[in-house]
């Protein structure tokens, strides 16, 4: 399910201080801007202490936003096959971590993110830098940034409607029948066409 494994723990201090530093550079600076050198100077330690820590970026950033699981052993199953199926085979695997061990979780991160544009900032770098763009780039479709955002408004409903505020009947509903009923927005926002931006008259 590709949940996420931790890596040996550090001096505890230590540890804290650099994910405190790396939460508010992700989230002031977003993930492609923020950088180890200057997570490491913020926390007052070396970088190859961060490297040595928490490894690469990527797993830095998990690791301050406590990702329930790690997209990049989940994404190869998204992207594998068919690309007229993508949108069901995201559905469906946003739908497994929700509905794995790790849903509690996501969701207390979701509801983090509703009260706190901090908590905001760092979930809307995960999904996107994380998840969608990196989908965006593998299907090498115009407007990406438009489709990425009309994907992460519709997966963020759905996790809202279906673990939050459990809305009847989708919050019950079959997984199945929510990845045929939702799989084809997504398809249609990744790769269909839209419509042109209105221009500033």
């Amino acid at each position: 399910m590709g949940i996420r494994k931790g890596r040996r723990p550090g001096s505890p201090d230590t540890r804290a201080a650099i994910l405190a530093a790396a939460r508010d550079a992700f989230a002031e600076r977003g993930f492609d801007r923020a950088s180890i050198r200057q997570i490491a100077a913020s926390a007052g330690v070396d970088p190859a202490l961060v490297h040595h820590y928490f490894g690469t970026k990527d797993e830095l950033f998990l690791a301050a936003v406590q990702a329930p699981a790690d997209p990049r052993e989940l994404l190869p199953q998204v992207l594998a096959g068919d690309r007229e199926q993508l949108g069901e085979r995201l559905v469906r695997m946003f739908l497994g971590v929700w509905d794995s061990p790790a849903g509690p979780a996501a969701a207390g991160i979701l509801r983090a993110a509703v009260s706190h544009e901090w908590s905001a900032r760092l979930i809307r770098e995960f999904l996107v830098s994380q998840v969608l763009r990196r989908v965006a780039a593998e299907l090498d479709v115009p407007d990406s940034d438009r489709r990425v955002a009309l994907v992460a408004s519709q997966l963020m409903g759905l996790a809202m409607a279906r673990y939050i505020i459990k809305l009847e009947p989708l919050a019950s509903a079959e997984p199945a029948w929510i990845v045929a009923a939702v799989g084809p927005a997504l398809q249609r926002y990744f790769t269909g066409e839209l419509p042109d931006l209105p221009t500033m008259g």
